[in-house]
């Protein structure tokens, strides 16, 4: 399951506590530890490299964004304990080239999509509103950081928000902040493990971008009581 699947020990614990075997997930790191080879450890989430990073509390205005609406307006609701929130981001590479990627912040769902153009505003609000367009009757709100490829937000929201409903408003987070959207942050780095920050994105084909989605969306979340973000997401769909 560990090269397989790429999941970690605590996935891989959590899955055999259901099926009735105890095993500390501990007990499964200790075990990757000891391969002397380190291919396991190649498929262990950060490779078993963990960094530490400072946060900053200080409040940023954005200003380069027309229209922009902070992220200390969005509803308290919006935590990631309902059903509709979403977060959105870009990966790029050394080439002009962008993916686009979203993450449902209940259930952890990912979607995403090479962008061939790069980070146009225009062509990443169609975009987006694509991708979202068929689950536009759960959608309550959607948060991202401050770059310029997030211009056109407002196209987004007249094209997902439904009439007689609250608007599907984008929200800005904080510049410097990236944990106040650490839903898509964490998505991010999961994809990162097979599309590397060296790499170039016109290498992977669209098929090799929707195999990496189905994969994570098949990974079993300890958040999720060892479920996949994919079972769940269709469970509050329906």
């Amino acid at each position: 399951m560990i090269m397989d699947e790429d999941w970690s020990p605590g996935q891989i614990a959590g899955l055999l506590r259901k099926e009735g075997t105890h095993i500390v997930k501990q007990t499964i790191y200790n075990h990757v530890h000891a391969d002397a080879t380190g291919r396991l450890a190649l498929h262990m989430p950060h490779e078993l490299k963990y960094r530490k990073r400072a946060k900053s509390v200080r409040q940023t205005k954005a200003t380069n964004i027309a229209g922009r609406t902070s992220i200390h307006l969005r509803p308290a609701e919006a935590d990631g304990t309902r059903f509709g929130d979403w977060e959105m981001d870009t990966i790029v590479d050394s080439y002009g080239h962008a993916i686009v990627t979203l993450t449902e912040r209940y259930t952890n769902f990912i979607l995403m999509e090479r962008l061939p153009q790069g980070r146009k505003a225009g062509l990443m609000a169609r975009t987006v509103v694509r991708l979202l367009f068929p689950y536009r009757q759960s959608l309550k709100t959607i948060t991202t950081d401050n770059g310029c490829e997030f211009a056109a937000h407002r196209e987004i929201t007249g094209a997902l928000s439904l009439k007689n409903r609250d608007k599907v408003i984008v929200y800005f987070a904080d510049s410097y902040a990236s944990w106040q959207k650490g839903a898509i942050e964490h998505a991010n780095k999961l994809i990162r493990r097979y599309i590397p920050k060296k790499a170039n994105f016109a290498d992977f084909t669209d098929r090799y971008i929707r195999k990496i989605q189905k994969r994570l969306n098949r990974r079993l979340r300890e958040k999720l009581d060892f479920d996949t973000p994919l079972n769940r997401f269709i469970q509050n769909i329906t």
